[in-house]
């Protein structure tokens, strides 16, 4: 929570901006406007510089993600900046008394899903082999594709790579995709940017096609790459 809220996690001795991977190492001085920070706080700033906020940037994630609707994420932002029941009312429509339910609503919502990450949490910590495969943060299009347990991801891992360590093939079925490219993201460090060769040739190490793998990290949403595809980081 704290992390999502904030956009910055630690990792590896650094922190690391969620949106960006941008790396600020722990013990470090950042200059920031002619001033010095340490890392977190460079970090911090950094997110609000570069990436406006992890309130926008949370907003603005597809509906799969926040489970919120466009009038749910409207009132959402007027009740960021501030505006009055009355005043968020005349804007959207509706009464005072709407808008204090939807106040409502919203904070049984956030009681609610405190519970459910309460259960998940339990479920992690006493679940059997049958448990299922924690996904990429990052990962796009989340659906049945994604519900992979144990059993199945030590089966395909044990079908595809060979002995050395290197890919046979890779797979045609979703559910095994999805398995290869989490075990292949491994190899990268997260926080860390990477060159389109360099990805190459960390990929080229266990599958001689590096680009069919390189465009399902992207596709997938486990790496993200800025737009003159000149750097690439492990995404989320």
């Amino acid at each position: 929570m704290e992390e999502l809220a904030h956009g910055v996690k630690f990792l590896d001795e650094a922190y690391h901006c969620l949106v960006c991977g941008e790396r600020f190492i722990k013990g470090e001085v950042f200059q920031v406007d002619g001033r010095f920070f340490e890392a977190y706080k460079a970090a911090e700033m950094h997110v609000r510089a570069e990436h406006e906020s992890m309130f926008v940037y949370l907003m603005n994630m597809d509906k799969k993600y926040t489970g919120l609707s466009d009038h749910q994420k409207e009132l959402l932002s007027y009740f960021m900046q501030g505006v009055s029941d009355k005043e968020a009312a005349k804007q959207i429509g509706g009464s005072p008394s709407t808008i204090r339910n939807h106040r409502f609503k919203f904070k049984e919502k956030e009681k609610q899903a405190r519970v459910f990450l309460a259960l998940m949490q339990l479920l992690k910590e006493d679940a059997g082999p049958e448990s299922l495969v924690q996904i990429h943060r990052g990962a796009t299009m989340v659906d049945e594709r994604y519900a992979i347990t144990t059993e199945e991801q030590e089966k395909v891992l044990k079908t595809y790579f060979k002995a050395d360590g290197t890919l046979s093939q890779f797979p045609s079925k979703e559910k095994k995709k999805i398995v290869v490219l989490q075990y292949l993201l491994k190899k990268f460090e997260a926080g860390q940017q990477y060159t389109e060769k360099e990805v190459n040739e960390v990929i080229k190490q266990v599958y001689a096609d590096f680009v069919t793998i390189r465009r399902y990290f992207i596709e997938y949403g486990f790496m993200d790459r800025n737009q003159d595809g000149s750097a690439y980081w492990i995404k989320g």
